[in-house]
């Protein structure tokens, strides 16, 4: 299931075309907590900037600019509700696990 922030940032990534770009928000790639890559927003801020330098159209381009501004100010981000809800899922409470062990051995 899609993040409610994901769903979010795909329809307005389809409101300017980026129909792939919208797929992939849709899969949660560029999600705070769901994504498979270390920094999602790093390679959506990334995929915005290369979309926009390949767009002839300036109007366009000027929307894919706006809304990787949009990005980099946080307005997709991920909720505290999203945070909490993941948290608590097995990958959440995997990685806290593992955190605090690594912290108590630090400390040994």
């Amino acid at each position: 299931m899609t993040a409610k922030t994901s769903e979010t940032l795909a329809l307005a990534l389809e409101a300017i075309g980026l129909t792939t770009l919208a797929a992939k928000a849709r899969t949660d790639e560029y999600h705070d907590y769901l994504s498979p890559h270390a920094l999602p927003e790093l390679m959506l801020v990334t995929d915005l900037l290369l979309a926009a330098q390949d767009c002839e159209d300036d109007s366009t381009k000027m929307s894919i600019l706006l809304l990787r501004q949009r990005c980099i100010s946080g307005e997709f981000d991920a909720t505290s509700e999203e945070a909490d809800e993941w948290a608590k899922s097995p990958d959440g409470v995997e990685t806290f696990t593992e955190l605090f062990q690594s912290l108590r051995k630090e400390g040994e």
